[in-house]
């Protein structure tokens, strides 16, 4: 299994935590505990790891290599999308240091990846 995390700031980790677990209980199981400020997303052989901590959105993923780039597309499109009035920007390292996938929102482009 691979690993990536990224660390979203924000003023609103819980709000963004618990719309995106709800927003992808549609197409896959997720979880959102509102008292641990802490939940959860399944995605192919993946799981991340969603806590809302002091300032920021913790992200952390582990999945087959093959599906990791998928799962931080998923979810880091996912939350620029609800955070555009914020300009949330995830970045993603994978767990051996390398960059993984950023996102952040682009007023001309509606996929807003870079």
């Amino acid at each position: 299994m691979s690993t990536s995390s990224a660390s979203v700031a924000t003023d609103r980790p819980g709000r963004y935590a618990k719309q995106l677990a709800s927003h992808l209980s549609r197409r896959t199981e997720t979880g959102w505990d509102e008292t641990a400020g802490r939940g959860w997303v399944t995605l192919g052989t993946g799981r991340a790891e969603l806590v809302a901590a002091d300032g920021s959105l913790d992200l952390s993923i582990e999945a087959d290599e093959a599906d990791l780039a998928r799962f931080e597309d998923v979810l880091g499109r996912h939350l620029v999308r609800f955070g555009t009035k914020d300009e949330l920007i995830v970045q993603w390292t994978r767990g051996d240091g390398t960059p993984g996938s950023t996102y952040r929102h682009d007023p001309d482009d509606a996929a807003a990846t870079s």
